[in-house]
């Protein structure tokens, strides 16, 4: 399997395992003893190597622990990859001297390789696949250098190295620009479907009907007749799941899979976002997912996506079950229609309620407990209105749903481009030009 992506390597070319091409660096420093730039794996933008933000010391880390215990030291030309949660492909190519974490092995390059050449094989997702395919340990799964060093790697001459990384960098970035620029339209799509519906569940569809001051300044005013309730009192419950060793594949028709967090965002179920449950582990029953559930994310990489809802409105073909990072409500549908609910759940009233509960750090663990969950606080108007204003809402953002997705299918392709570019290129299969 590991040799199946360099079959077809130029004749010049060859296929070396990564040990012995690098240097693993192990000096390790006291973190709270240094002065410098610390990256821990948040700082690092999965697939492309760049840093998601200025990383120092003093600042940046939010892993307190991990500053004051044994870190890695890193400098110019070193090469830092993500050995926790390999999938998430983190690596970066150290500009200055720092330190990092300890989940960062820190590579230095032999004068055979050229550093961004390194980079990049080792962003592209066939090296990615088979660090992760080597992975141990079921909640935070890792991958060791002994099994990281001997994958073979393409290793062209250094010149032609220096050509491939230079020609990425140009065609990368032009890609780039474009996800960025379709990212933006969909942050304003989304910005003003949430206004939309904020508006809508807060003031209700009748402009004539007088408002009261609710007591709270993030909801203002609303309708007098409406009530402001904790979702406590809207709900008979919330089921949690597992997360069992799963294979890294979604599961086919009828067969188990377990919910990834990915399911939810977005505000539309997707059933494909899940991994196959091995045959030999039995499955929870009581944990199935089922139409007219109510999920919630519960933790995620990225705060906005904490306290993400949907309503499962068909029953999928696969047979899915609840991870440990998904929240099943169980609502009380005399008081509060399902889809009143969900879109409520995605007003900017209740995602600021959310984002004052998430602990974490943007990258690592974010969640959100029960316990606050329960405290939210939600506007609630008669049971006639609520359908009325799901329909209203369903009807003014249908045009801004079908944008959306074509802008995420947009920024699906152009990710799917750029790897397949990547790939292509440090294997020798695509004649760069200029």
């Amino acid at each position: 399997m590991t040799k199946l992506w360099l079959q077809h390597l130029p004749e010049r070319w060859k296929a070396v395992r990564l040990k012995t091409v690098v240097e693993l660096k192990t000096l390790r420093a006291n973190g709270s003893s240094i002065d410098g730039n610390y990256l821990g794996l948040e700082n690092i933008e999965p697939w492309t190597g760049r840093l998601l933000k200025s990383a120092t010391s003093e600042n940046t880390s939010n892993d307190e622990d991990e500053k004051e215990s044994a870190v890695s030291c890193f400098e110019p030309g070193n090469i830092l990859f993500g050995k926790l949660r390999p999938y998430l492909a983190k690596a970066h190519l150290a500009q200055e001297y720092g330190i990092c974490t300890t989940e960062l092995l820190v590579l230095k390059p032999s004068e055979l390789l050229f550093e961004r050449f390194l980079l990049q094989v080792l962003l592209t997702p066939e090296f990615i696949n088979l660090v992760n395919a080597e992975t141990f340990g079921a909640k935070m799964p890792r991958a060791d250098w002994n099994t990281i060093g001997n994958l073979l790697i393409p290793l062209p001459p250094l010149f032609e190295q220096r050509a491939i990384a230079n020609y990425l960098d140009r065609e990368t970035a032009k890609i780039d620009t474009l996800i960025s620029d379709k990212e933006r339209l969909l942050d304003l799509l989304t910005e003003k479907r949430r206004a939309l519906i904020t508006d809508a569940v807060t003031h209700g569809l009748n402009p004539t009907i007088p408002l009261w001051n609710s007591g709270f300044e993030w909801l203002g005013k609303i309708p007098q007749h409406w009530n402001v309730k904790r979702i406590k009192f809207l709900i008979f419950g919330i089921d949690t799941g597992f997360s069992p060793q799963c294979y890294n594949f979604p599961a086919q028709e009828r067969e188990w899979g377990v919910l990834k967090t990915g399911c939810v965002n977005g505000g539309i179920f997707n059933p494909q976002e899940n991994k196959t449950l091995p045959p030999e582990i039995e499955p929870p029953l009581e944990l199935e997912v089922k139409k007219d559930d109510i999920l919630m994310s519960r933790a995620s990489g990225s705060k906005d996506l904490i306290g993400s809802v949907v309503l499962v409105q068909n029953q999928p073909s696969e047979r899915l079950l609840l991870s440990d990072k998904i929240f099943r409500l169980k609502l009380n549908t005399e008081i509060c229609d399902a889809k009143f609910f969900v879109i409520t759940m995605g007003s900017f009233i209740v995602r600021q309620q959310i984002l004052q509960f998430v602990s974490g750090a943007e990258g690592l663990a974010n969640n959100i407990a029960q316990s606050d969950i329960r405290e939210l606080l939600f506007p609630v108007p008669l049971m006639e209105e609520q359908i009325k204003i799901v329909s209203f809402v369903e009807e003014k953002t249908s045009k801004i749903d079908k944008l959306s997705h074509a802008a995420v299918m947009t920024i699906d392709y152009l990710h799917e481009r750029r790897a397949a570019l990547i790939t292509a290129t440090v294997t020798g299969q695509i004649k760069m030009t200029g």
